[in-house]
C-alpha cells in the first residue's frame, strides 16, 4: 500500500521539525531507534522529548518512547535548542506575496541555523513572525553581511526562483567600504578562481580556470577610505571579501580577511562594512521586472560622505 504524502507538523516558535526515515534495524522501540540514530544525544534527553510530545509520525500522531516502529516510517522531531547568544538587531520585511518574501537582514544575523545559532537566525525569526513552516532562502549572504535576502514562500514555485541564481541572471549590487587606492585603474573586473584557503573559514584566489567575476568601482572617497560598488556575477563563498582582499583593499572590519580573528570575538560596534544593497531580476512567474533596494546604510558611510571632496 502506498504511503501518504509527507505531512510535517506545524513549526513551533518558528522552528520546523526535522525528519528521519526508519531503516531496517535491530531496534524494537522508538527510544532504541533514536538512541542508535543520534548516539551523541543522551538517552535521558530523548526520554524528555518523547514525554513532551516532541516526536510525531507522518500522520501527526504522537510517538511514545515504547512505540514499535516499522521500516520506512517517517518520523518528525523537534530539536532541543539550548540558550544561544542574543543578536540585538532586527530584520525588516520589504515585500511579500504568495510566492516571494524579500527581507533586509541586519549584520551579525545568520540566514539559516548553523553552529550555535538556531532561534537567532533569519529563517527561524521569519517563520515565527509569519507563522510559516514553508519558508526557504533562495540564496544566502554571510552572517557578517547586511542587506537583501530572498525567501521562497511556496515549495511548488521555489525552483523557478532558485533557477534564476543558478543561471546567473540575477543582478546583484553590493556596497562596501575599504581603503582608498587611487593607483588602481578604476573601474576594474576581478575574474579569478576562488577555492578553499589555508583555513576552512577562509577562501583564496588560486590558479586555474576562473569561477568568480566581480565588477568593482568607487562611488565616493576621501583620502583614506572609499565606498565601492561591487557587482558579482557568480556566487562563490566569500567572493567579494576575497576579491577586495586580493586587491590589497580588505573590507573595513572584516574579521576573516586578511587575518582570521577568534570565533566569538564579533564586536557589535564594528560591523563588516558590506551591504547587499539591491537585487533585480525578471519574475519567472509573472514576467514582471523586479527591483528591491535595502533600506540599511553602512555605519561608516556618514563620516565618509562628510569628508569626501
Amino acid at each position: 500500500m502506498a504511503r501518504s504524502r509527507p505531512n510535517p507538523p506545524q513549526a513551533r516558535d518558528g522552528l520546523s521539525a526535522s525528519c528521519v526515515t526508519v531503516p531496517a534495524g535491530p531496534w524494537a522501540t522508538a527510544l532504541e531507534f533514536f538512541c542508535w540514530r543520534f548516539d551523541k544525544v543522551a538517552r535521558s534527553d530523548w526520554m524528555e522529548r518523547f514525554a513532551a510530545g516532541d516526536v510525531v509520525d507522518e500522520d501527526g500522531s504522537l510517538v511514545r518512547s515504547d512505540t514499535v516502529l516499522q521500516k520506512g516510517l517517517r518520523l518528525y522531531y523537534f530539536r532541543n535548542v539550548p540558550h544561544e547568544p542574543s543578536i540585538p538587531f532586527q530584520e525588516r520585511i520589504l515585500y511579500q506575496d504568495a510566492h516571494l518574501l524579500v527581507v533586509d537582514k541586519p549584520h551579525f544575523l545568520p540566514v539559516i541555523p548553523s553552529g550555535k545559532y538556531v532561534r537567532e537566525t533569519l529563517l527561524v525569526r521569519l517563520g515565527k513572525t509569519l507563522n510559516s513552516s514553508t519558508l526557504a532562502p533562495i540564496h544566502r549572504i554571510d552572517r557578517d553581511t547586511a542587506g537583501i535576502v530572498l525567501f521562497s514562500r511556496n515549495p511548488a514555485t521555489r525552483n523557478a526562483y532558485a533557477r534564476l541564481f543558478r543561471d546567473h541572471v540575477v543582478r546583484k549590487t553590493y556596497h562596501a567600504i575599504a581603503r582608498w587606492n587611487p593607483d588602481v585603474p578604476w573601474p576594474i573586473q576581478r575574474h579569478t578562481r576562488i577555492a578553499l584557503g589555508q583555513h576552512f573559514m577562509q577562501q583564496a584566489e588560486v590558479d586555474g580556470p576562473p569561477n568568480a567575476l566581480t565588477t568593482i568601482r568607487p562611488l565616493l572617497h576621501d583620502d583614506a577610505l572609499a565606498l565601492y560598488e561591487l557587482k558579482p556575477v557568480n556566487g562563490q563563498r566569500h567572493q567579494l571579501r576575497v576579491h577586495m582582499n586580493a586587491l590589497g583593499l580588505p573590507i573595513l572590519n572584516d574579521g576573516i580577511y586578511p587575518k582570521l580573528t577568534p570565533e566569538g570575538s564579533a564586536d557589535f560596534e564594528k560591523p563588516l562594512q558590506l551591504l547587499a544593497q539591491s537585487i533585480a531580476f525578471t519574475d519567472p512567474l509573472s514576467g514582471e521586472a523586479r527591483h528591491f533596494e535595502s533600506t540599511l546604510q553602512l555605519s561608516a558611510l556618514a563620516a565618509l560622505q562628510k569628508e569626501s571632496p
